[in-house]
């Protein structure tokens, strides 16, 4: 955490040089606001980094070709802001810029273009267009398992990349040997206290959380949020994140109390913080449900109503997050003895995921079996 500061301070130093030095249009300056960019991005003040790659950026843009690697790079790099901020259209205008240029000035086996590729990727999978995004990550691992050696911990990422894309499509086993084939590479690259291990310990919580096996997946998530806590600043959002998926999983294992508390970390962190407004909304619906199955259902109407709100502004209509909540309140309404209300949201979610994931899709499944549940009491 110190370093960072560090980090901040050196390249502050050398903005201060370079603008004195050089005119207002070099691509020198460009490249130390980009420095000061990416510390602020790793630190998790996304404002300030968007802020600052936007500098970096409009000076390239004046100062090199059209086609310039270093302009992609630059494009690239606001993609990723704009991304883990939640403004997916934004992030992939400028990833598909990015891509652009690099499909232009580099061979179809660039491992530049495979990270394009993944970053394109990630930003289908956050809009909810799971099978785009598996195409894009495929292509990904592709390349990635061409140019790099079988130990290298870029093809870890890759792998990961290929996890969070299962895990969307419901196959859960195939997940499960993505996320293992990650870490074993990371065990042989790195020390056992790498902050990249706290992405894999993550995935291993989800998709054993999803396997329905909450002590496995409330270990992993621990072992992450432990690194997180020893590598990130207290306010960083990553740390919100995990607290958010270790209430979730007290939750399933009906330890309300330690859910509630470790939902209220999270969301000191998340409405405090310039974040990604989705994981707080992802945290509202936990907290919704943890009170649906706690029986107070005004206090679970409201933060379902919070988390949806954000969604329904964010997200496209048929996002399969939305059918989450509209779920959530068909099983509420359902509890409250609302059959029409829930009958309408129930409706609502089956029709999202009927059309946006596989027909066997465990949520696909769970939806009709609520579905059923409704129409018997109508």
């Amino acid at each position: 955490m110190g370093d960072y500061s560090k980090a901040l301070e050196f390249h502050e130093k050398d903005l201060e040089i370079t603008k004195k030095a050089l005119p207002p249009t070099h691509p020198d300056l460009a490249a130390s606001y980009n420095n000061i960019g990416q510390v602020y991005y790793i630190m998790g003040d996304y404002s300030k980094a968007l802020e600052f790659c936007d500098k970096s950026h409009k000076i390239y843009e004046k100062s090199l070709p059209p086609n310039h690697p270093d302009l992609a790079i630059s494009c690239s790099s606001i993609g990723a802001v704009y991304s883990i901020m939640g403004d997916y259209s934004k992030a992939l205008e400028f990833y598909d810029k990015a891509h652009k240029i690099f499909e232009k000035i580099l061979s179809s086996n660039h491992l530049a273009l495979a990270y394009s590729y993944s970053n394109i990727g990630g930003v289908y999978d956050n809009m909810g267009e799971y099978s785009k995004a598996l195409e894009f990550c495929e292509k990904d691992l592709e390349i990635t398992k061409e140019a790099l050696s079988p130990s290298h911990p870029d093809l870890a990422i890759s792998y990961l990349n290929f996890a969070v894309c299962y895990e969307r499509m419901g196959d859960y086993t195939a997940t499960l040997k993505a996320v293992q084939n990650a870490f074993q590479i990371q065990q042989t690259t790195f020390e056992e206290d790498n902050p990249a291990f706290a992405a894999t310990y993550s995935r291993f919580g989800r998709v054993y959380r999803c396997m329905k096996d909450y002590s496995r997946a409330l270990e992993y998530f621990e072992k992450a949020l432990t690194i997180r806590q020893q590598t990130l600043p207290e306010t960083h959002p990553s740390r919100a994140i995990t607290c958010s998926d270790i209430g979730d999983v007290h939750r399933l294992m009906k330890d309300y109390g330690r859910a509630l508390t470790f939902h209220r970390k999270a969301l000191n962190i998340q409405e405090n913080v310039k974040c990604n407004p989705l994981e707080c909304a992802k945290t509202y619906t936990n907290l919704g449900e943890t009170y649906r199955q706690m029986k107070d259902y005004s206090t679970a109407l409201t933060y379902f109503r919070k988390g949806l709100k954000i969604r329904q502004e964010k997200l496209p209509k048929n996002h399969p997050e939305l059918a989450v909540i509209y779920h959530n309140w068909s099983k509420l309404y359902r509890a409250t003895r609302q059959y029409s209300m829930a009958m309408t949201n129930i409706e609502q979610a089956v029709e999202i995921a009927q059309e946006k994931l596989p027909s066997n899709h465990p949520h696909v499944l769970n939806y009709r079996k609520t579905f059923e549940k409704i129409r018997k009491k109508l």
